[in-house]
């Protein structure tokens, strides 16, 4: 299955390519078995996928601690991921990519001597409107002790996600009893006192690339930042709660589980949504 030319969206498993909607892989996927694999996203505009060297870092980090050896050298996924982002007709893509440990008859062992399947899709997106509030819900974090590896064994996300969804809200935020920990697919951060706070990067969060570009651009525009836990009753109490992830720079929250919060440091909320917007067009052109 080849297209030829310009398409709408693009899949791609092991050489193959097609459009989404058309792609099979086989049921021996251990993916399909165990969910035994890594992934990472990216957002690309202009043709150019941002930060595209942070993630594709992430994704070898990643698949080293599940013992996966990608098929491709770091840069030869690059190339190849640029190749197939440029045959899709939008100028804003998100662009995602996902290796399984292989193809095999199931049993939970790895088996021997298979070689790691390789995915991609991409597909038209937009950037989420960063100036527009959303609402949050909290979450007790039910996931496993590995949230620093991007698997995708992801039911508790989308089960959170589907909470929030039926609840009216743009986002869940994990926690570990009084610790927050993240969101169902974004970093979660909050600003006091004039300074910016996000969790440590343990084996309870993902580190997300965007929440590395936060704690960079607090850097350059001379924020304090500091990675250390915050509890529930600190983010209600923050001067502003943001999230971020890879489509959404830095959002604010005017609401988590009903109650208003947030809206106490405009300008320094805006001063780093400006930051991230700007940074971001700089590197992939208006």
């Amino acid at each position: 299955m080849r297209y030829a030319g310009v398409m709408k969206n693009l899949g791609y498993y092991n050489g193959e390519t097609g459009l989404i909607e058309e792609m099979r892989v086989p049921m021996t996927d251990r993916a399909c078995f165990f969910g035994e694999g890594v992934y990472d996203t990216a957002l690309s505009h202009n043709g150019v996928i941002f930060a595209l060297d942070e993630h594709i870092d992430r994704f070898f980090r990643s698949a080293g601690m599940l013992e996966i050896t990608p098929p491709l050298s770091k840069d030869a996924l690059a190339r190849l991921l640029g190749d197939l982002n440029a045959r899709v007709d939008a100028s804003t893509k998100f662009v995602y990519w996902q290796l399984s440990r292989g193809t095999a008859l199931r049993e939970h062992a790895f088996a021997a001597g298979i070689k790691a399947n390789l995915w991609v899709t991409v597909e038209p997106a937009e950037l989420q409107d960063t100036w527009q509030p959303v609402r949050l819900i909290t979450v007790e974090d039910t996931r496993f002790l590995h949230c620093n590896i991007k698997t995708l064994n992801l039911i508790p996300n989308v089960l959170a996600a589907e909470k929030a969804r039926r609840a009216g809200a743009a986002e869940v935020v994990f926690h570990r009893g009084d610790r927050v920990t993240e969101c169902a697919h974004s970093n979660v951060h909050i600003i006091k006192d004039g300074v910016f706070q996000t969790p440590p990067a343990d084996n309870l969060i993902l580190g997300g690339i965007t929440r590395a570009h936060l704690l960079a651009m607090c850097r350059k525009r001379g924020i304090p930042a500091k990675e250390v836990p915050f509890t529930v009753a600190e983010m209600f109490d923050a001067d502003e709660i943001i999230v971020a992830a890879c489509t959404s720079f830095c959002l604010s929250a005017s609401h988590i589980d009903g109650k208003p919060v947030g809206g106490k440091a405009p300008q320094l909320l805006n001063n780093l949504r400006q930051g991230m917007l700007a940074e971001f067009y700089e590197a992939v052109g208006q």
